[in-house]
């Protein structure tokens, strides 16, 4: 497949932008700064911003899907969805956050005290994405929100798959390492299960 891959630096991007090249797919990574993604074959990497969709959109137009996983800046969803739109793509999966996860009945985890402040902004964002998402018709998305923990570990292939509630360990912590959530990922992309809907993992 063809992928247009948005925010393709940075842990989660590069993993899942190896995790392509590895399964054979041709990419195009969209970043601000495309020189920090290293030459591979069927790699192509471009300048672009999700804050300028007139930009972007023709950026992505012509592939197969879009998978985003840029940093959710404050404001710039409703702009990346406006740039997916326009490109005529029809299948997009979204990198999302856990704080939108449900912990109990009504209580997301972006709500349980001990959230640093400063990452509120950004989790907000998320959740306005995915409200976004659910809101629009016209195209096949995935919202994939991670386990509360993400981070180096690794490449097992074994996890749990969930939707709207926080997946959590017997010990009750929450996590994936940054390999098995581009595993899961991709598995989506090439064998689509939750079209329109938001996945979690953890183990």
């Amino acid at each position: 497949m063809n992928i247009a891959h948005i925010g393709a630096t940075g842990n989660v991007g590069s993993k899942i932008r190896e995790e392509l090249l590895r399964r054979g797919h041709t990419v195009t990574a969209v970043s601000r700064n495309p020189d920090k993604a290293p030459a591979a074959k069927n790699l192509t990497t471009v300048q672009g911003d999700i804050t300028s969709p007139e930009a972007l959109a023709p950026l992505l137009e012509g592939h197969d899907a879009i998978i985003s996983s840029a940093p959710f800046l404050p404001g710039s969803s409703r702009q990346l969805l406006e740039a997916v739109t326009r490109s005529g793509v029809k299948r997009y999966i979204a990198v999302g956050g856990a704080g939108s996860l449900e912990i109990a009945p009504g209580k997301l985890l972006m709500d349980s005290p001990g959230i640093p402040p400063e990452w509120l902004p950004a989790i907000k964002e998320g959740w306005e994405m995915l409200k976004l998402l659910r809101a629009t018709s016209q195209l096949d998305w995935t919202f994939f929100s991670p386990a509360a923990l993400i981070g180096p570990g690794e490449r097992t292939g074994k996890f749990r798959l969930g939707g709207d509630q926080l997946i959590t360990a017997a010990d009750g912590k929450s996590s994936i390492s940054y390999d098995d959530y581009a595993i899961a990922l991709v598995d989506e992309l090439e064998t689509p299960r939750h079209i329109r809907q938001r996945f979690t993992i953890g183990y």
